[in-house]
């Protein structure tokens, strides 16, 4: 539901602060609905989508319902993409989300983690992608990542998303395919948006094993400096995984001891916590593999070029021979023994191909040729 008819334009216009006769103030731009920035956003009572004007009424609209329900789980979803701070800072003072998570959320680059701030919960996730490549060089991108921030509140959930891989549209017609998924409240959606992520890890790990597979499977066969690049690149891109895969774990699984989310919601956060462990142990495996990997084709292609100058050593040592006799010979003094007879030019070439061919045989018996 992007749309700029959900708000009136706000002219953003700064605000213009005292000017005084020597100084003048910075000035600050006003906050405003997030327009250019929404994804979608909708009340959901029953577990099912009310059409309502804007944030603000659907706000109003689904805490008038939760106060005549006891029990109600009703509540708002709104969707960001790369938003602007005024328009964060607009959605904090509807919410009533803590500056810090809103600096956060703005700002983007920061770790894994789950925080609480009164009676709502900042979380931050890692999102992933697998790019793939005809051919792969020194400059290409494996994995690319991004981050969800999801503000989740009593009657709320507010999901900021920087990067663009990974989107929510998925989560979000799936919850609304099944109202009684939806039902279960803001927890549901958290729930709902851990997994989406945890399962693109699991995607993207498998990915990457394919990927080292394939390598090993080339590292004794033929070394290229080409070849070690790519594992290189690999090795980089598996640490990339790790950084936002692991830091992701301990905060995951305290989650489930939070008061924010239910106890019949726990065991589902218990299970992507589990899926997530999974996760973490197979990067880590593939992270040994692939220093193994670069250990082992590093070692053969300095066998390899051990081999290679071993190869044109025996080839010099044998030419060394014949190019030793012919500049003797090649000196012209007038006293040198067999230069007057007839057989001396037959006998010195015999006596270059002998010791060539014994030197060769020499060479291939010790395997330098």
């Amino acid at each position: 539901m992007r749309t700029s008819t959900l708000f009136r334009r706000t002219t953003r216009h700064p605000v213009q602060q005292h000017v005084s006769r020597q100084l003048t103030k910075p000035v600050r731009e006003i906050c405003v609905p997030p327009v250019d920035s929404i994804v979608e956003f909708g009340a959901y009572i029953k577990g099912r989508k009310v059409a309502a004007p804007g944030i603000e009424e659907s706000l109003e609209l689904v805490r008038e319902h939760n106060s005549r329900s006891d029990g109600a789980k009703a509540f708002v979803w709104v969707g960001l993409h790369e938003p602007a701070a005024p328009e964060v800072e607009w959605l904090a003072g509807v919410f009533g989300l803590h500056p810090l998570s809103v600096e956060d959320a703005v700002k983007a680059h920061q770790r894994p983690k789950v925080e609480r701030y009164g009676d709502s919960l900042f979380m931050v996730l890692k999102s992933i992608a697998y790019l793939d490549h005809d051919e792969l060089t020194a400059t290409s991108e494996i994995i690319a990542t991004g981050e969800i921030m999801v503000f989740l509140g009593v009657d709320f959930v507010v999901t900021v998303r920087h990067g663009r891989h990974c989107p929510l549209t998925e989560v979000r017609e799936r919850l609304e395919d099944k109202p009684e998924l939806m039902d279960r409240g803001p927890a549901g959606v958290l729930h709902a948006i851990a997994d989406h992520v945890v399962d693109r890890y699991l995607q993207v790990a498998d990915l990457m094993q394919l990927e080292l597979e394939e390598v090993e499977a080339t590292v004794f066969a033929d070394v290229s400096s080409r070849d070690i690049n790519r594992i290189y690149q690999l090795k980089r891109e598996m640490l990339e995984l790790k950084r936002a895969v692991t830091p992701l774990q301990a905060p995951l699984a305290a989650l489930p001891q939070r008061r924010v989310i239910p106890s019949e919601m726990r065991e589902y956060f218990r299970d992507v916590g589990d899926h997530l462990s999974r996760v973490c142990e197979q990067v880590e495996s593939s992270n040994e593999l692939c220093s193994s990997i670069l250990q082992a084709a590093l070692a053969r292609s300095n066998a390899l070029a051990n081999e290679d100058m071993r190869k044109i050593s025996s080839w010099v040592a044998i030419l060394a021979v014949p190019t030793m006799i012919a500049g003797i010979y090649g000196m012209n003094f007038d006293f040198m023994p067999e230069t007057n007879q007839v057989w001396g030019y037959p006998a010195v070439l015999g006596v270059m191909i002998t010791a060539c061919v014994l030197l060769h045989r020499g060479f291939r018996r010790n395997g330098w040729l």
